[in-house]
């Protein structure tokens, strides 16, 4: 029951599935950024944290905090894996602030359903983690911490002298469980990363924290009372609602976009004197670039990676991702090629942590492909732009059995559906009617119409849209979907 825990305290694993994800440009977007890339057993980041998270020791339920522009994606990734039906709970933010709102957000609302003396399990979405057993094990280490009272953090036994993520410097051992933390460490050079190595006493920053409700809020209170004022305006304003794939707690837009744009990290750990960590060397990585994704896969003999058709000649250390259409390399050495079907990515291998320019400067140009692919998920399903020009459009659309568009309306344009399998159910102005593969429709501007899927399969059709204006929000809609 909502409010009850036992002696033993309930652990809520909290999923936190944002971020842009550039240095992964073009397969990580705003619209379906890195989280939802898939893996080579072709499940996405996302699938994997959800199992990781789902297969600890009496986890009941399971909560997401996620651009409210996401959820779809979110319900489409976990639908297909959560065999269990282990109930859901999602906070939906309306726009990025950071973590440390959105985790203040998710303790106050755990404290709401689960009692003050509930436990968060914080977990990035977009990691990799290999060995569930030690990373069960850390966990459970983490928990008895978390209980006394400690803000607990997991530190990553390092494996090289990177440069690339921030580090924790070992104090104090409080037990067996782990240490006090005696600092935390900004990204550091080369000669000091090395250093961190060969001393032993410092663990890459993973961003994954176990917290007791109450003693977080307590430190949330003491330290950074902005944050923790933000997150109550926040959660007292929301639109709660219970929809079929569990509940949903949606933030409201004008007090959420107020709170202060802060990590958990620089809000609290950094001052707070209750941070505990626990060591780990379960596997761990971040999937921070094209070069981080490189080293979790096998190469040829002659060191390249190649994912999709391609014809190689003479070509030496280079990654391919290409899995929609042939690529033809000849010559070339230590380059990365990222191929989706409305972009392309060339690098110098050594460059990956630089692409984030590239997506940097597209999304100052407010170009379409830092924001969308060419698929787009939607409530009812997917849409595909299959070619465009001047005054028309070409879509693939996929509706899911039993789901519905809104009944909707274009001022500037006309639809010509073609079903190529499945059933619609059709509303056209004033008519409505069904239509079998092979059979189609016609649309003028102007009219009220409504695309349903009544069958038990996927309907998939082919719309042709034509006229002077063909923007996505020339549309009005007469009920949300």
């Amino acid at each position: 029951m909502p409010g009850s825990h036992s002696s033993m305290s309930e652990l809520i694993p909290c999923i936190l599935a944002g971020g842009a994800g550039t240095r992964l440009w073009p397969v990580s977007r705003e619209a379906r950024p890195k989280p939802f890339m898939r893996m080579l057993d072709q499940q996405s980041l996302l699938q994997k944290t959800f199992l990781r998270a789902s297969q600890l020791p009496s986890i009941k339920r399971l909560l997401t905090v996620t651009n409210r522009e996401l959820l779809f994606s979110t319900q489409d990734d976990y639908r297909a894996i959560n065999q269990a039906a282990l109930p859901l709970d999602y906070i939906l933010e309306p726009c990025g602030r950071n973590t440390a709102v959105a985790i203040a957000v998710a303790a106050l609302y755990v404290q709401q359903q689960y009692g003050e003396q509930a436990q968060l399990l914080v977990l990035p979405a977009d990691h990799l983690i290999q060995d569930q057993a030690a990373f069960a094990a850390a966990v459970s280490r983490a928990r008895v911490l978390a209980s006394a009272g400690h803000l607990v953090t997991f530190g990553i036994q390092p494996e090289r002298a990177e440069t690339g993520f921030g580090y924790i410097e070992l104090g104090r051992p409080i037990n067996s469980n782990g240490f006090q933390v005696a600092r935390f460490v900004e990204k550091p050079d080369a000669i000091t990363a090395q250093a961190y190595l060969d001393g032993g006493r410092h663990l890459w920053n993973a961003g994954m924290f176990c917290l007791q409700v109450d003693h977080l809020l307590s430190e949330l209170y003491l330290h950074a009372p902005a944050v923790l004022s933000a997150a109550h305006a926040s959660l007292a304003a929301s639109r709660q609602l219970q929809g079929l794939d569990g509940r949903q707690c949606e933030l409201p837009s004008e007090i959420f976009a107020k709170a202060p744009d802060i990590s958990i990290d620089y809000a609290l750990f950094e001052v707070s004197e209750r941070v505990a960590v626990v060591p780990c060397a379960f596997g761990w990585s971040d999937i921070g670039s094209w070069q981080a994704l490189r080293e979790r896969l096998p190469s040829d003999k002659q060191g390249n990676q190649v994912t999709g058709e391609s014809v190689l000649h003479d070509v030496h250390n280079c990654y391919i991702d290409a899995p929609t259409r042939l690529v033809g390399l000849l010559g070339v050495r230590d380059l990365l090629v990222i191929d989706t079907p409305d972009a392309l990515l060339i690098a110098d291998a050594a460059r990956s942590q630089e692409v984030k320019y590239i997506a940097q400067e597209l999304k100052r140009r407010d170009h379409d492909t830092y924001r969308l692919h060419s698929t787009v998920s939607r409530p009812w399903g997917t849409y595909s732009v299959i070619e465009s020009g001047p005054c028309y459009k070409i879509k693939r659309i996929v509706v899911r059995s039993g789901a519905s568009l809104s009944l909707q309306m274009h001022h500037h344009r006309s639809e010509h559906w073609i079903v190529v399998s499945g059933v619609a159910q059709v509303i056209n102005s004033e008519r409505e009617f069904l239509l079998d593969a092979n059979q189609s429709t016609f649309i003028p501007a102007g009219h009220t119409h409504r695309l349903s899927n009544p069958g038990l399969i996927e309907l998939v059709m082919i719309e042709v849209q034509s006229g002077a204006y063909l923007g996505e929000d020339d549309i009005v809609r007469f009920d949300a979907v």
